[in-house]
């Protein structure tokens, strides 16, 4: 069984910064990689960035390509999202999850998913 914790949401000005965690529990030996997705209101659930777990590769949507930074604690199994000029669309709930595959950014490629952390961005 895997669960995932997510922290560090906020409220945080646009041109701010917010850095979320995801302590993760289980599976740590068979671990292919992780993700970060969002869901705004009203919108679908999207891809944000993932991570090979251990070579450590990463992948980035274009949206937020050069302004996040995703990296892993693989000692801590804690998964991170360095979040920088942030703007109001980057407005979302962010869930992280555990992977499938490399690289997944699709839904179903993820099995496991935490309960979501809510980040908002004022104008």
């Amino acid at each position: 069984q895997v669960q995932l914790v997510e922290s560090g949401g906020g409220l945080v000005q646009a041109g701010g910064s917010l850095r979320l965690s995801c302590a993760a529990s289980g599976r740590t030996f068979s671990r292919y990689a992780m993700g970060w997705f969002r869901q705004a209101p009203g919108k679908e659930r999207e891809f944000v960035a993932a991570i090979s777990w251990i070579g450590g590769s990463t992948y980035y949507a274009d949206s937020v390509k050069g302004r996040f930074t995703i990296s892993r604690d693989i000692a801590k199994n804690t998964l991170y999202l360095l979040m920088n000029s942030l703007n109001p669309e980057d407005t979302a709930v962010y869930y992280c999850a555990d992977g499938t595959i490399w690289v997944g950014v699709r839904l179903n490629e993820y099995d496991y998913w935490g309960q979501g952390t809510q980040v908002t961005v004022s104008s």
